[in-house]
């Protein structure tokens, strides 16, 4: 699909992208947790416990949350902490709500689905009505249940991911992955901090003396007191970095195996790729119904050594798509340190649409073009860009006209 002037908006306005947790959890007049609404713009939901913690004075460890929340929205979640304060909190860019005790912390599994209200901006008319069209398939069709490109912040320039080497075992690479590997969206002074690692990487002593104040300044100073000890020195990083750095990988595979799913199941003039974060995959447009129900019925494992999976068409699918990785099911398993593991459970292939609403408008802020607005629900986990790259990419080897703000969060 071609397309004159500047590409389809997403994300022009904070309050153009929204999301609220739909939640079944029980909150009452007793309990020793403390349960809250948060609502959030311009924050991601880790930025937000930092605040929080910072204004009460609270421990992380006492905090729970059920998932994490974009950046570049309006977002509404709860999240509980232990013996937290009977009072509602306001700053900037966030708002918490007290919401009454519960007798235990809220987590995932308490998210029953999450309602999204999105704009996407600065349509043509040629695209509109390529949208419109694919709307019409998807409360009965669903959508490719792909971790989307936000899942995969943490993917470097190079195309590699920590948790590669990390599972490895090479725990030096896993540092430099993380720590010094440039990224497309590093700011200025992260741009700085990285290059002067990378220049000064191995005389730690020098490097410390270089480096303002920060993570990656604590982690050198371990290693200018234990000079080769990276194994020790990867432990220092906050463990909710190292668990997103897996929950990547992890999702990357999945991928691929839902992927190759697709491609073996779909007709082939059903589908056309969509360029993601790790590679293009298959989307489709209007499902036969000969495919429609083994689509919709067919979940796919987290892959991890943990799963134990008897032989048939699951497990020969998960052992040709990692071996073209030159990996096993067995090796994807973290062994140092311990406090990281890769998710077990299923995910369905396909993700249900449900109550999907539509409006179009003239775009206030590009004359001349047109405003789509939707409004939908998707399940615990299911990514709302993905519906958005489904109707704004249509054809075989089309590329989503859509420029999204870049993703910082490993997010739903």
């Amino acid at each position: 699909m071609s397309r004159r002037g500047a590409p389809v908006k997403l994300r022009r306005l904070p309050e153009d992208f929204g999301v609220e947790e739909l939640a079944d959890f029980p909150i009452g007049e007793s309990g020793a947790f403390a349960a809250y609404r948060l609502r959030k713009q311009s924050l991601g939901t880790l930025e937000a416990v930092d605040a929080i913690q910072r204004r009460w004075g609270i421990e992380r460890r006492r905090m729970s949350w059920g998932g994490l929340k974009d950046k570049h929205a309006v977002t509404v979640q709860h999240l509980t902490i232990l013996n937290g304060p009977r009072r509602d909190l306001s700053q900037s860019h966030l708002e918490l709500e007290y919401l009454g005790q519960s007798d235990r912390a809220f987590t995932a599994a308490d998210i029953r689905a999450n309602r999204f209200s999105i704009v996407i901006r600065s349509l043509t008319e040629a695209e509109t009505q390529t949208a419109l069209a694919a709307l019409q398939s998807i409360p009965g069709d669903g959508i490719p249940n792909y971790f989307d490109d936000q899942r995969f912040g943490s993917l470097t320039a190079s195309g590699e991911f920590i948790a590669r080497p990390w599972i490895a075992g090479d725990y030096e690479r896993t540092l430099w992955l993380a720590l010094a590997e440039a990224h497309p969206f590093d700011r200025t002074e992260e741009k700085e901090q990285k290059r002067l690692l990378r220049e000064h990487w191995g005389r730690w002593t020098e490097c410390k003396a270089a480096l303002d104040r920060s993570h990656r300044r604590s982690v050198v100073t371990f290693l200018a007191d234990r000079p080769g000890d990276f194994r020790g020195a990867w432990a220092r990083l906050k463990v909710d970095l190292r668990s997103l750095y897996l929950a990547a990988f992890q999702s990357w595979l999945w991928n691929r195996m839902a992927a190759t799913f697709l491609r073996e199941t779909c007709p082939a003039d059903i589908l056309f790729d969509v360029p993601l974060k790790g590679g293009a995959v298959p989307f489709f447009q209007a499902l036969p119904d000969d495919c429609r129900r083994p689509l919709q019925t067919t979940s796919l494992p987290l892959p991890s050594a943990r799963l134990k999976l008897e032989p048939g068409p699951t497990l020969e699918l998960a052992t040709r798509v990692l071996a073209a990785e030159n990996l096993e099911l067995r090796q994807i398993r973290v062994k140092y340190p311990r406090d990281s593991f890769f998710s077990k459970g299923w995910r369905k292939v396909v993700a249900p649409v449900q109550g999907l609403e539509h409006r179009l408008d003239d775009d206030e802020l590009d004359a001349g073009r047109r405003r789509l607005s939707l409004a939908f629900t998707l399940p615990r986990g299911s990514y709302a860009t993905i519906l958005v790259k489904r109707i704004t990419a249509m054809g075989a080897g089309a590329a989503p006209f859509l420029d999204e703000a870049p993703g910082e969060d490993d997010l739903e």
